[in-house]
């Protein structure tokens, strides 16, 4: 069975496991995009699926995205 993921759970898990803050306050579900503050003070948007699975945790400036194969 899935894990039932609450706002309060994915701050915990962002915090825990990433130097970021989740500035968004409401979760409506793994689809939508999190607003998140970057340890160099930048605001950057990623899924919660993309921050936990892809370890996409930084802003495109401290973290860049990887090139296409």
């Amino acid at each position: 069975m899935n894990k039932k993921w609450t706002i309060e759970k994915i701050k915990e898990f962002v915090e825990t496991n990433s130097e970021s803050k989740l500035l968004t306050t409401e979760y409506h579900g793994f689809s939508q995009k999190l607003l998140l503050k970057c340890a160099c003070g930048s605001k950057f948007e990623k899924t919660f699926t993309k921050f936990k699975n892809k370890h996409q945790r930084k802003c495109d400036v401290c973290q860049p995205p990887k090139e296409s194969r």
